[in-house]
């Protein structure tokens, strides 16, 4: 079975200088990014009964320091995706991400939060799907090792803190992406996805009371 993401596209991230990793980016990983967008585009708008758009990052505003990670976010809008909550398929040189992202830029994240800290829903997901406050750190924690208490810190900072974010999703290493082919990865997402979807109608419900900052 051949793999969906091999050993290649994860070296891309080893590839020294800005101009050769967005060259190698471009080559060998932004086609994966493409065809995910059109797929699962298509099962966001298929669930939700709104058209999604998928967003391939392509790091416009990098001068200098070439990307640590790459990605295909998906979202109601077509002009952007970052003032929203929105779905993520990714990969830093480590793992491959399948998020749900609220961040920094959302002018409605406090309420957002809110509502996360009233509901349930969180505590429906597997215990293997990790949750962190910062999308541009690779590194996050799985539902166990936070426990409801390190959930709620999370959800509160991202009410409280101008910089908050929250970030929930699983993570692949690049052993265990490398171990799927197209039609598992594809399944995989799909259901990592299937079980995001309730937390991001509630991250869109009004909120819950007023919000005491």
């Amino acid at each position: 079975m051949k793999p969906y993401w091999n050993e290649q596209d994860f070296e891309v991230f080893n590839t020294p200088g800005l101009d050769a990793r967005m060259s190698a980016l471009t080559d060998i990983v932004r086609p994966k990014f493409e065809e995910l967008g059109i797929e699962f585009s298509s099962f966001f708008s298929g669930k939700t009964g709104n058209e999604f758009f998928p967003h391939v990052a392509k790091h416009m505003r990098r001068t200098v320091n070439p990307p640590n990670d790459s990605w295909v976010a998906f979202a109601p809008f077509k002009r952007g995706y970052k003032a929203v909550p929105h779905f993520q398929i990714g990969m830093w040189e480590s793992h491959v991400f399948i998020i749900l992202a609220v961040i920094y830029e959302a002018p409605n994240k406090t309420a957002m939060a809110q509502n996360l800290l009233h509901s349930d829903v969180l505590q429906q997901l597997p215990t293997d799907f990790t949750a962190s406050g910062d999308h541009m750190k690779p590194q996050s924690d799985t539902l166990y090792e936070l426990g409801d208490a390190g959930i709620e810190k999370l959800l509160i900072r991202l009410r409280d803190v101008k910089k908050g974010e929250f970030v929930i999703g699983r993570h692949l290493t690049r052993e265990q992406a490398a171990s799927l082919n197209k039609e598992q990865f594809f399944q995989f997402t799909e259901e990592t996805f299937q079980a995001l979807l309730p937390v991001y109608t509630s991250l869109l419900q009004p909120a819950k009371e007023p919000v005491s900052r």
